[in-house]
Formats: structure tokens, sequence, C-alpha cells
């Protein structure tokens, strides 16, 4: 069997053609821009699907917990999935199933929004898992650059569907079919990044990319802070993307206002992590980096939940920077490993475990507001958990914890 200390490296690879290097930019962004629009879309729509479709309280917590999940379940298999097929066509299979997901929305069905948000976000989390091994392989010389492309063009997807879906929906009379027509960017990615496929398997250097187990990876420093940073993020932000339009909303503020918030705190994200990942590359800046990205996610929470909600603007912007800790997180990963299949060991780990406890964030947000009838609690909550990224955030960002080679066992 294929060991990834056999494996070859991205870095020891000839040049590729520009047209190649072209087409592999062209299918980041495209890729970027949906690997969060078919959750923000959902998110603002949340209200008007649960009053169209009438389904319960029970079912309106766990439609936000679904991505998280798959994010947990699916990416677990990522591993074993491009060390079968390669990472190219993994991605190809995984943007088939994205836009096939995220078109079943559309039925006005609950059972149909039910099953395609499973069937999309399953293939969203192997992309998610994934691009850090096809950035590693196509763009070893930029990782940060290239990181910092996709996760703004996700960022920017993000944003411009979540304030673009309520007029698409008002527009098309339908909520469902508002969700369901996000899967037409999807298509466009999955045609995007057919070529991309089209080259590797031709030029079959790297069809099949060897195989790290993930799991014991666990057991080392720079595993477990890896896992950790990424899951309190991941809770962190899709407590966040679920509920704040509708956190604002109760608390008094007009729908409108509250996209608005909404669409504003996802903006800030953008530049964010594009003058976070500035800061991080830099000697020794890594720590502050992180601590900006961690401190200001942790004051925002504070200001939701002692601030009246007509200054809704200032946590919009703190919460917006703090998100840009993403970039940060993707970076280290692609950095990780000494092969490309030990990164896609170090991404399945992180990802997967930190999607599966992450998925308390929405859930458990949702069902401590309903049990309680406010958001006093879940807020405190969160903001505990900001803070325990603030402490997390100043191990990981040692130099031992990005150096340290995992002394994993690999088959």
């Amino acid at each position: 069997m294929t060991t990834a200390a056999s494996a070859p490296s991205a870095l020891d690879a000839p040049p590729k053609p520009r047209t190649a290097v072209v087409l592999g930019v062209i299918a980041l962004v495209l890729i970027g821009l949906n690997l969060r629009a078919g959750i923000t879309g959902a998110s603002a729509l949340l209200h008007d699907l649960q009053v169209v479709l009438g389904y319960g309280p029970l079912v309106a917590s766990i439609i936000p917990s679904i991505p998280t999940l798959c994010f947990a379940v699916a990416g677990a298999g990522t591993s074993w999935l491009t060390g079968r097929l390669g990472v190219e066509k993994a991605i190809l299979l995984a943007l088939a199933m994205l836009a096939g997901g995220l078109m079943v929305r559309g039925i006005p069905a609950t059972g149909a929004l039910v099953a395609g948000t499973v069937l999309g976000m399953s293939g969203l989390a192997v992309c998610n898992v994934a691009m850090p091994s096809f950035i590693r392989e196509h763009f070893a010389q930029r990782t940060s650059l290239m990181t910092a492309l996709y996760t703004v063009t996700m960022t920017t997807g993000a944003t411009v569907t979540a304030v673009a879906v309520v007029p698409l929906a008002q527009a098309l009379g339908s909520p469902s079919a508002a969700v369901g027509a996000i899967g037409i960017m999807a298509v466009a990615a999955f045609l995007g990044f057919l070529p991309v496929a089209l080259h590797a398997h031709r030029n079959s250097v790297r069809t099949k990319a060897g195989h790290v187990s993930p799991w014991p990876l666990l057991r080392t420093r720079k595993g477990l802070l890896l896992t950790a940073i990424f899951t309190l993020q991941a809770l962190l932000a899709y407590a966040l993307l679920s509920w704040f339009p509708y956190m604002l909303t109760t608390m008094g503020l007009s729908a409108s206002a509250s996209g608005l918030m909404y669409g504003l705190m996802q903006l800030v994200s953008v530049p964010a992590g594009m003058v976070l990942i500035a800061i991080g590359s830099r000697p020794r800046m890594l720590r502050p980096a992180f601590y900006l990205a961690s401190v200001t996610m942790a004051a925002g929470v504070a200001l939701l939940l002692f601030l009246p909600v007509s200054l809704a603007v200032v946590p919009a912007v703190l919460l917006g920077f703090g998100l840009g800790i993403f970039p940060l997180v993707m970076v280290m990963i692609s950095r990780s490993g000494e092969s490309t299949a030990e990164t896609t060991a170090l991404s399945t780990l992180a990802q997967s475990t930190g999607y599966l406890l992450a998925t308390a964030g929405p859930f458990g947000t949702g069902l401590l507001h309903s049990a309680t009838g406010g958001w006093t609690l879940p807020l405190a909550i969160l903001l505990g958990l900001a803070l325990v990224q603030i402490v997390v955030a100043h191990l990981i960002s040692g130099r031992p914890a990005m150096t340290g080679r995992p002394a994993a066992k690999k088959k």
C-alpha cells in the first residue's frame, strides 16, 4: 500500500502549465463562493420556511444543526475517499452532491428540506476537508495566498447570499424556491472544477494520494490543538450564523434591520480574514493575529449580551472580525503534515471532530432559547467558550505547535 512517506511531494513536483494554474484558481474561487452560501441562505429564511412548511420547534432546532453534523460524519470519511479517488475526483463528487442537495431543498416540503440539506452538506463536508490538500498539491508555494483567496470568496458568497436570498424569496413567492436556487451556484462550481479533475486524471501523477489514519494524530500536540481551535471557532461561528438575525429580531429589531446587521457581520469578516492572514504571515506575528481574532469575538458576544439592540451594529462588526479567524486556522492546516496524505489526515481530524462537537452550537443555542424564552443563557455560554478560545489560541500559536512533527503511524 502506498505510504505518505513514498507519495510524491507537491513541493518536488514539476511546474504546472499556466492554463492548469489559471483553471485551478478559477475553480478555487467558484468552490469558495459555495462553501457557506447554502448555510447562510437557509439561515436568513429559517423563520419563513418554518411558517410556510409548518414544522415545529424541534425540527426548527435540528435544521441549523444539520450542516455541522454532516461536516463531522461525512468529513470523517474524506481521508479515505481522497486516498481511493484522489483529491480532485473526491472534490468533483462532493460538488455534484452539493448541487443536487441544494436543488432538492427547492421542493416545498419539510422532508425535502431536511434530505436536501443532508445531501448537500455532506458534499460540502468533503470539500471543506479536501481543500487544504488541494491547495497543498496545486499551490504548494502559495498556501497563504490561495487559502486567503478561497476563504475570502467563501465569505463573499455567504454574505451576498444572505443579503440577496430574502428579496429573491419575495420575488419568487416561495422561500423554498429561493433556497433551491442557491444550487445554481454549486452547478457552476462543478462545471468550473471539471477541467481540473480531467487534467488530474489525464496526468495521473497523483490520482491516488496515500492514506494516513487521522485518529492517532489526536494523541499529538499538533493534532489536539488544531482540533481544539477548529472546534471552538466552528461552534461560535455556526451558532452565530444560524441564529444571529433571529436573535436580533426577537430582541426587537425589525426583520430588515436584522438582515442588514447579519450581512454587515458577514461583510466585515471578508477583510478581517485578509488582515489577519497578512498579520499572521509575518515573523513572530501569528500569536498577535490569533489574539486579535479571539478577543474581538469575545468582545462581540459580550456586547451582544449587554448592549441594547439599537446598538447591534457594534457587536455585528466585532463578531464579523472575530469570524476572520477561520482563514488563519485553514492556513495552519494547509501547512501542517509532511505530505498531502498527512495534511488530509490532520484536516479530517480537526474538521470532522471539530464539527461534531460544534453541532452543539446551533442546536444548543436554539434549544436553550426555546427552554428559557430568552438569549441570556445561550449568549453567556458562548461568551465562556470565546474566552476558552483565547487560551487555545495562545497555545496553538506557539512555535512547537506549528513545527512539531506528528508522531502518527502511517498506513
